[in-house]
């Protein structure tokens, strides 16, 4: 099983309403590959971690890095991992005043929950950090 991170900018601001259905039709398709994640996206910034099936990732990472929606995509992090760190694929993003993150299965509150020094212990793995460094610098 693999673990890829990269980091990306959006070759324009996505609003709310086109994350949420990028959300809606991609996670099918992750799901059919066997990949998780967590994919953050503030301000046209984008980190996103893909876990699963080595040739599944290497795939979707290729896809992405054609993706006209992207530019700049470079490769963080990229190592074998035995378990899997998102064993549920989701999608935090900045400014979702109106949407709680329970309001849609995928969503998570990794943007705006609180770090503390307890998440770093309870998940050391460097994939993590990068998502943690990601969300404390794109403020």
């Amino acid at each position: 099983m693999l673990s890829l991170t990269y980091l990306s900018s959006a070759v324009r601001l996505m609003g709310e309403a086109e994350l949420v259905n990028m959300l809606k039709a991609v996670r099918p398709i992750n799901e059919q590959l066997g990949i998780t994640g967590l994919l953050l996206y503030r301000d046209g910034n984008i980190i996103q971690t893909l876990e699963g099936p080595d040739e599944a990732v290497e795939a979707t990472f290729a896809k992405i890095s054609r993706d006209q929606r992207h530019k700049d995509v470079f490769l963080l992090m990229k190592q074998a991992i035995d378990k899997r760190q998102f064993p549920n694929w989701s999608m935090g993003f900045h400014n979702v005043s109106k949407l709680s993150p329970d309001a849609l299965n995928g969503f998570s509150a990794f943007l705006s929950d609180p770090v503390a020094a307890e998440a770093f212990r309870d998940c050391p793995e460097p994939a993590y950090q990068l998502l943690a460094m990601f969300r404390e610098n794109m403020k």
